[in-house]
């Protein structure tokens, strides 16, 4: 059925969830599963008075951010062993989470697409936005979306 799913982590304890239902899916249908996480880039201030870091502060920042993002999707690797699941873990720079996500899909030719929601309704979805919603609207390949 599916050949390759990719599977979206921040590591929380919400889409730790989505994964361990990505790798039992993957198992399921023996797909390889692509693990991505998705590290934003420092923001550039822009609030008048405020103190801007230094360049090599803010790419420190990032640097220890990109770690993390590296061992969340290594996690998923190691989770992912004990099923016989073939994982290739994905970190990719990006301020736009969802386009990320699609393009990522795109680029390895996945065929699904997990991610979790956080179900947010009203003005919390109108004020944090809805990256689930985006990648539901614009992915031409399904979505499963775990809540």
């Amino acid at each position: 059925m599916y050949q390759r799913i990719l599977v979206a982590t921040d590591g929380s304890k919400l889409s730790k969830k989505a994964t361990a239902h990505a790798i039992e899916l993957a198992a399921l249908c023996g797909a390889e599963l692509i693990a991505l996480h998705v590290v934003p880039r420092y923001p550039p201030s822009y609030f008048e008075g405020s103190i801007p870091l230094p360049p090599e502060d803010v790419k420190r920042i990032e640097t220890e951010w990109a770690e993390q993002g590296r061992a969340i999707v290594e996690s998923v690797k190691a989770a992912a062993e004990p099923r016989g699941v073939k994982v290739k873990p994905v970190t990719i720079k990006s301020d736009i989470v969802s386009d990320a996500l699609i393009a990522a899909a795109k680029k390895h030719k996945a065929d699904l697409i997990v991610m979790a929601s956080h179900g947010r309704r009203g003005i919390k979805r109108l004020l944090l936005g809805s990256e689930t919603q985006q990648v539901l609207t614009h992915s031409h390949i399904p979505v499963l979306v775990l809540r």
